[in-house]
């Protein structure tokens, strides 16, 4: 946990945004594999650990703001639970910790908030993405399970987004810590990966590397020689001369917060002369990215000013023709970049997802695209002093996505589909960083990691 004037000032400062009501934050509950006692690796949720950092499960705080009263709700371990997990501090030292000293049972949960609807208090709560607190909610505030997430509440998200989306300078280190520990996951994919290897064995390294570090996994690995494949998860696939290995992954510090990197390296020593020149097409496009990083500028700006960049390169090999800004425009580029630039990261690797990307990563006045690339944008809005978030573009040969698009006949004035035709068995290419947005423009976080063509070889 940070001290507990720092839980305290966030709380202030979330009850000024929300202004009066009640504000209802839900610890997770623990999750059982495939009996009751064998239970999944425990994520606490990430709101709630921003503002009361107690990070066990099973509980739920009240921010009263009419009454102004902060309430964290909780059963002590019994002996048969000391029994099984040894004696732990008490929730009531934990929540003095984060700056609250009223503890009460869970039990008293319910009445309290029965006695806030009797009297017309407005409850605030976020909306629910795990099945176990969205039937708590349902069961305490009389609202259908279905209705939940229409019926969270808009002002508490907007605050909450405002908030966590601006990084302390103590928030920032633990970033880069997260960010150190990732550089150090992909040093071990790329120096252990040879022919002959699975996935499954590198990717079992590269975990190794984020626990032995004293967190775990931000996110599960992304490691595969299908680069094309957005998110393809480890499997036992053999790694082969010629191919590439794209791996996506992150560490999460022991504090929750997050890093995520991706480099994408060939089995062999070297690149092909082909697939460098695809890498330097990726890379390019990132560096021009990243050289437009500044607060104001829109992130969709961003996005797009890297799509141009790889549909410039993919004319240069042959692959598009025309005018590079149009297709853009119309979307074409979307065949070999059909994801979004970036996201935000923080304590969450897609930071603040489950509040709504409508929320985090856009605006009333500037609104998700409905189109075929741009619809997967996480991250569209102007970008502003503190803002984390990652950079990572890509080119992606999908063969079903090309014999598709080819037998439907779109953007011919833009694809030159004959030549397309022989990337059907390429795979892919991800280069990805994380940012820091200052006040004159950005700074990479982490140590150092090499991405060029010839610094990966080296590595290699």
């Amino acid at each position: 946990m940070f001290n507990q004037e720092i839980y305290a000032a966030r709380r202030q400062q979330l009850k000024a945004a929300v202004k009066q009501g009640l504000i209802l934050l839900l610890a997770n509950e623990e999750s059982s594999m495939n009996y009751k006692d064998n239970l999944y690796h425990f994520r606490q949720d990430s709101s709630f650990l921003y503002f009361i950092g107690i990070d066990r499960p099973s509980l739920a705080a009240v921010i009263d703001i009419d009454k102004d009263r902060e309430i964290v709700f909780g059963n002590e371990l019994t002996m048969d639970d000391i029994i099984w997990t040894g004696p732990r501090e008490t929730i009531r030292e934990q929540a003095a910790k984060s700056g609250i000293h009223t503890v009460q049972p869970l039990s008293d949960l319910d009445t309290l908030l029965q006695q806030a609807r009797a009297a017309g208090q407005t409850i605030h709560f976020l909306p629910p993405y795990r099945a176990d607190n969205a039937q708590k909610l349902s069961d305490w505030l009389d609202i259908p399970y279905a209705a939940l997430k229409s019926r969270a509440s808009v002002p508490l998200i907007k605050a909450i987004v405002a908030q966590r989306s601006i990084k302390s300078d103590l928030e920032v280190a633990e970033i880069e810590k997260a960010v150190g520990i990732t550089v150090d996951m992909q040093l071990e994919a790329i120096r252990s990966a040879r022919e002959g290897m699975t996935e499954t064995e590198i990717a079992g390294r590269v975990q190794g590397v984020a626990v032995s570090a004293g967190g775990n996994l931000s996110f599960p690995i992304i490691l595969t020689v299908n680069g094309q494949i957005l998110h393809n998860h480890y499997q036992q696939t053999v790694l082969q001369s010629g191919q590439m290995v794209l791996c996506d992954c992150g560490a999460e510090t022991d504090m929750h917060y997050a890093g995520d990197l991706t480099r994408t390296f060939p089995v062999d020593g070297a690149f092909t002369p082909l697939q460098k020149t695809v890498y330097e097409i990726v890379a390019a496009a990132q560096q021009r990215a990243i050289d437009a990083l500044r607060p104001g500028i829109l992130f969709r700006d961003v996005h797009l000013l890297a799509c141009e960049q790889l549909a410039e390169g993919l004319r240069d090999i042959g692959l598009m023709k025309g005018d590079v800004k149009e297709a853009v425009a119309q979307g074409a580029h979307a065949l070999f970049f059909q994801c979004g630039l970036g996201h935000m990261m923080g304590l969450d690797v897609h930071d603040m997802e489950d509040l709504g990307e409508a929320y985090v990563g856009y605006t009333e006045d500037l609104q998700k695209s409905t189109a075929f690339g741009l619809k997967s944008l996480r991250l569209g809005r102007a970008l502003e002093p503190g803002f984390v978030l990652t950079v990572e573009p890509g080119l992606y040969f999908i063969p079903e996505l090309i014999d598709e698009w080819q037998a439907a006949g779109k953007f011919t004035d833009f694809i030159n589909y004959d030549k397309v035709q022989a990337f059907k068995n390429f795979g892919g290419i991800r280069i990805e960083e994380d940012f820091l947005i200052t006040e004159n423009g950005s700074r990479l976080l982490g140590k150092p990691l090499y991405k060029t063509a010839a610094g990966i070889e080296a590595l290699r």
